[in-house]
């Protein structure tokens, strides 16, 4: 009976693990076009998750096309590297809800800059609220 209950208590805790994305997976991969690199900037974009759960972001560039994507645990970074000479425009998932940032990173040759995503009720204005359709369009 004790070596039951010790194994249904590992399996439960595995399941439940399981089920969260590890940072830097492409979770939307097959809703999004494919991601966009330039060798020759050497230009990258670290992202620091904040928040007290995961997101998932989005970059695009200065006309609003796709760039690239990836799935942050809280309490962790993602370098995007080799990204085309633009200015930015940062959206990401928070729970079941869509953003966009209001500033907007200028990315020029060689430059390396750091984005954090944190939550202060001060803030609140840093971001606004955009569709899901926003989100996902190429």
């Amino acid at each position: 009976m004790k070596n039951n209950l010790i194994v249904c208590l590992v399996m439960c805790t595995t399941l439940v693990y399981s089920q969260r994305g590890m940072t830097g997976d492409k979770t939307f991969k097959d809703r999004l076009p494919t991601e966009v690199f330039n060798q020759v900037s050497n230009a990258s974009l670290i992202l620091v998750n904040e928040v007290d759960h995961d997101i998932i972001v989005s970059v695009r560039d200065q006309y609003k096309n796709f760039l690239r994507h990836v799935y942050i645990r809280n309490n962790d970074r993602y370098v995007f590297e080799k990204l085309p000479i633009t200015r930015l425009y940062v959206q990401f998932k928070s729970k079941s809800f869509y953003f966009e940032d209001r500033e907007r990173t200028n990315i020029n040759f060689g430059e390396k800059h750091t984005f954090t995503f944190f939550f202060d009720a001060s803030k609140m204005g840093n971001y606004f609220q955009i569709t899901e359709e926003d989100f996902f369009k190429p």
